[in-house]
């Protein structure tokens, strides 16, 4: 295929997302470009000379619900694709199969497919320390597999990617709890100008708005007096609930 460039398009809250699809984009071997979705839709519009990565976050099994409004600004025309789902050493569940369907509706041809691990965004000691090397490894490793293939198929005969998940969704309500501020608020705003939902009002960033909040932790991540975080009590449960689940280490997993 005559592809001469790579364009990586993300949400990423906490950084990890977009240290692996940037680092996959990057891989691929032609100059990469890197739209970060996380705050604010842009308008973009990408046809068969381009290369996509497209990656979310798993929240709940599901691709997080700002990011699905932000590819609907998106347009692509027979624009090959490569979607990563990129999760906290859980499980990753529908997400492939919804980012997929996601981007199909977009235009895109998803030919390949990914579950990548990042440190888990609520449980930061989760995953502590991914993608790390061996994770960057195997991402290289993909972006050569991916880069043959495209060497030897024209747009007409390039295959869909089979990945897994149940199109019967399960509901995600998010989870019932939600980063505040404490006494080392300054109110300088960076929070509230980051939040992608608008959880944080501007004039008051010192509170959040927990019907808008899905729990990402973007404030949590950009605040620079380290101000703000979880409830102890609900955190050191989450913390509980998971050490089972997460107790065991994830490998990625890539699908042509």
């Amino acid at each position: 295929m005559d592809i001469s460039r790579a364009a990586a398009l993300y949400f990423s809250p906490t950084g990890g997302t977009k240290k692996t699809a940037e680092r996959l984009a990057s891989a691929l071997g032609w100059d990469a470009q890197f739209h970060d979705l996380t705050v604010r839709a842009a308008d973009l519009s990408f046809g068969p000379d381009t290369l996509a990565v497209i990656a979310a976050p798993v929240f709940g099994g599901r691709v997080p619900w700002p990011f699905a409004q932000r590819l609907s600004h998106i347009e692509a025309r027979g624009t090959p694709a490569v979607i990563l789902a990129v999760y906290g050493n859980r499980a990753y569940e529908d997400a492939l199969l919804e980012l997929r369907g996601l981007a199909e509706a977009r235009g895109f041809k998803v030919m390949a497919a990914g579950a990548f691990i990042a440190r888990h965004s609520i449980v930061p000691e989760i995953a502590e320390g991914r993608p790390d090397g061996d994770d960057l490894y195997r991402l290289d490793e993909f972006a050569q597999r991916i880069r043959q293939r495209l060497d030897y198929v024209s747009p007409e005969s390039l295959p869909t990617a089979i990945v897994p998940g149940n199109r019967d969704f399960r509901k995600y309500d998010g989870v019932p709890m939600h980063p505040s501020a404490g006494r080392g608020c300054v109110k300088c705003g960076r929070c509230a100008a980051e939040c992608p939902v608008g959880a944080i009002p501007a004039d008051d960033p010192s509170k959040t708005d927990e019907r808008r909040c899905i729990t990402c932790m973007r404030c949590v991540a950009v605040c620079p007096q380290f101000a703000r975080s979880l409830p102890k009590l609900k955190l050191a449960a989450a913390r509980l609930g998971l050490k089972k689940s997460c107790a065991e280490r994830k490998e990625p997993e890539t699908f042509m």
